[in-house]
């Protein structure tokens, strides 16, 4: 498989993951919704985010579909100045090419992103304290990110360890 193949394939997953799971949300979930599922940690919820990561930009849903856009251009133009000539750099790229695309597709036909996963503890004075809610897109955009810091990181050291013992 060449490596915009591996990209394109990982991106379609993505997509179809976010989007079947957000259907099941909007299908079984009314808005707003929480469900529990383990006590004092996580929950299912059903969130209509309209703005970006933890609701900045709340109310901006078309200007933040622009940017999105964009934003997917630039990466697809660019995408060989970034690690997709090895197979860890074509997942990365995929999840964030397919976790940009969910969330677009949100904006597009749902004029709002749909977020239903939220991490949370509770406190000694019983407020709870949580991560925002979060969704399969916004995991895969986070998780092609990171891994893209861990491909610079190591190549980072390859390259620098033949110098570091030099004087």
């Amino acid at each position: 498989m060449n490596g915009n193949s591996r990209i394109a394939l990982v991106a379609f997953v993505s997509v179809v993951l976010d989007q079947i799971s957000k259907m099941l949300v909007l299908a079984y979930m009314p808005v707003p919704a929480e469900r529990t599922l383990i006590n004092g940690f996580f929950k299912l919820v059903h969130w209509q985010n309209t703005g970006a990561a933890w609701s900045m930009f709340s109310g901006n849903n078309a200007a933040l579909a622009i940017v999105s856009l964009l934003a997917l251009l630039a990466l697809f133009v660019f995408r060989h100045h970034f690690e997709t000539r090895t197979p860890l750099g074509q997942i990365s790229m995929g999840l964030i090419f397919g976790g940009i695309i969910g969330n677009v597709l949100d904006r597009l036909f749902r004029h709002h992103v749909v977020d239903f996963i939220r991490f949370f503890i509770v406190s000694r004075s019983g407020e709870e304290l949580g991560f925002p809610a979060f969704n399969i897109a916004d995991s895969a955009i986070c998780v092609g990110v990171g891994l893209l810091f861990i491909i610079s990181l190591r190549g980072e050291q390859s390259t620098a360890a033949p110098n570091a013992g030099a004087t």
